[in-house]
């Protein structure tokens, strides 16, 4: 069978979309989605993307880490999929589609930048010298000093795999003020198990951590990536973040097929 599929890609998170809405396949077959994902057997990505027709939505989003297994929410990935779908025609330049979080809003803005909302945070536990919240992942945060050389694979797999969270796993974030208001953030993702060039989750957790840690007066966070620059704006009430949106660009990278 030939298959046809789209590779995009977010701030250098990238991603295998497929348009599943005829194919019908499914997320049990695991064994297909790694060999999509494998960067020397397959196409290559941080994660697999299936586009689906879903009731009361421009389209349902179902998202693949490359180990394979269905995973959380994935911001990068929620923004190419935006990008994706209006390549597609599905709509102009405003989306809502629905994920494995729940619903979102899409907005295509002007020279390729994608912006999505996310859900809402609620809650975040300051312990020690880091930040644990859930942005539509699970996400640990800890801020660094000289981060550009900051051992980022050994000290996120430390964490990942330590007892507090190796049974579900946790994504691992690292990050330093550059400026009031602008934040480098480098992430080790479970899943992928290993530095991905940007976190869309991640980026939206740091900036909120970054809010607590730093109280840069502002809601409007410019972040540093080592694919490139994302921003994230919130409104704030109680603690209670809320309109939360990730912005940045997204790019279809090329489209082929693979035979399956």
């Amino acid at each position: 069978m030939k298959l046809p599929f789209y590779k995009y890609q977010g701030t250098g998170n990238d991603f295998v979309i497929i348009d599943n809405r005829s194919l019908g396949l499914t997320k049990e077959d695991t064994a297909l989605i790694r060999r999509l994902c494998d960067r020397r057997f397959g196409i290559g990505g941080d994660g697999l993307i299936y586009l689906q027709n879903r009731d009361g939505f421009d389209f349902e989003m179902v998202y693949f880490n490359s180990d394979g297994r269905e995973s959380t929410m994935c911001g990068n990935g929620g923004r190419c999929i935006v990008k994706f779908a209006h390549d597609l025609g599905l709509g102009d330049k405003e989306f809502s589609f629905l994920a494995i979080d729940g619903p979102h809003r899409g907005k295509i803005l002007e020279n390729g930048i994608v912006s999505i909302q996310m859900q809402d945070v609620t809650a975040t536990l300051h312990r020690g010298d880091h930040y644990t919240l859930d942005t539509g992942s699970p996400h640990f945060v800890r801020f660094v000093k000289d981060i550009q050389h900051y051992p980022v694979v050994e000290k996120g797999r430390e964490v990942r795999y330590s007892d507090t969270y190796k049974e579900g796993g946790i994504n691992v974030n690292f990050a330093e003020e550059l400026s009031r208001g602008n934040i480098y953030v480098r992430t080790y993702e479970r899943g992928v198990e290993d530095e991905t060039f940007s976190c869309g989750t991640g980026v939206v957790a740091s900036a909120i951590a970054y809010f607590y840690d730093k109280d840069p007066g502002d809601t409007n966070i410019n972040i540093k990536t080592l694919g490139g620059q994302l921003n994230v704006q919130f409104d704030l009430h109680d603690l209670h973040f809320t309109n939360i949106w990730l912005t940045g660009p997204a790019v279809q990278v090329y489209s082929g097929e693979t035979t399956i």
